[in-house]
């Protein structure tokens, strides 16, 4: 997975999941959630294994989404959710505050360096 990829991760699994988030919406997410998130998924072999599924799902929906095909782009992403799901209220949090979050930011610049650092356990 390359960074676009990562980006479509963010931008497309990010928005179903926030529904379960258990911050409030004005919740603003820093460096230290980005690092916890990081130390629940990677000490967990399901949820390393989710996030790896949804890596590949974002790579199909990237595909999917290129091609116009909306309706796969919509099934994909909700298996993106489900597997979202498994990943915990943290991960949700996080999903849901990078909205507001300046990808060129300090923050935003350790989330995608967190995610980069998931991805590495996928062995892709």
């Amino acid at each position: 997975m390359n960074l676009k990829s990562i980006a479509a991760i963010l931008a497309i699994a990010g928005a179903p999941i926030s529904a379960q988030a258990q911050n409030p919406p004005a919740a603003k997410v820093t460096k230290a959630d980005a690092q916890n998130v990081y130390k629940i998924i990677s000490s967990d072999k399901t949820k390393s294994q989710a996030f790896c599924d949804i890596a590949k799902l974002a790579d199909q929906m990237e595909e999917a989404n290129a091609k116009k095909d909306s309706k796969k782009v919509d099934e994909l992403s909700l298996k993106a959710d489900e597997l979202g799901k498994k990943l915990g209220p943290e991960y949700a949090s996080l999903m849901d505050g990078i909205q507001d979050v300046d990808p060129a930011s300090e923050v935003g610049q350790e989330i995608v360096s967190t995610m980069t650092a998931l991805d590495k356990l996928c062995g892709q």
